[in-house]
């Protein structure tokens, strides 16, 4: 049975790409959900911190669906971007994308909306300029 066909990344450059590894792994074999989450708040905070051009720190994560497993040695790639900017804080798009090692094909993994906050040099929030 033929799949249907995958959407294609919102974005045209990554903001991260990894190899999930055995020690990224549940028991069942597959990469835990929450090393998939932490690799996407690091893209996340990869686009904030450049658009704050500081500090800034995670606030709030949007439900996560996922879809397909990732399986050790997949490409994992994160694509980001910003969605909206407020006072001092920024909505941030991630998208989950993998890739088996041997393969072209590409999957969406999971998405997600991340809420961040620029932070000044004593933690607290500070205006987005």
């Amino acid at each position: 049975m033929e799949q249907p066909p995958q959407p294609e990344p919102t974005q045209p450059e990554p903001t991260i790409r990894t190899v999930a590894m055995p020690r990224d792994t549940n028991p069942a074999g597959d990469i835990f959900g929450g090393w998939l989450m932490s690799q996407m708040d690091l893209a996340a905070g990869t686009v904030a911190a450049r658009r704050a051009r500081g500090r800034c720190a995670t606030v709030a994560v949007d439900a996560m669906e996922f879809r397909r497993p990732v399986k050790i040695g997949d490409e994992v790639t994160l694509y980001g971007r910003l969605v909206s900017t407020g006072k001092t804080s920024m909505r941030i798009h991630v998208e989950a994308w993998r890739r088996a090692r041997t393969a072209e094909e590409r999957e969406l993994v999971t998405q997600a909306e991340f809420v961040y906050v620029a932070l000044d040099e004593h933690g607290a929030p500070r205006t987005i300029t």
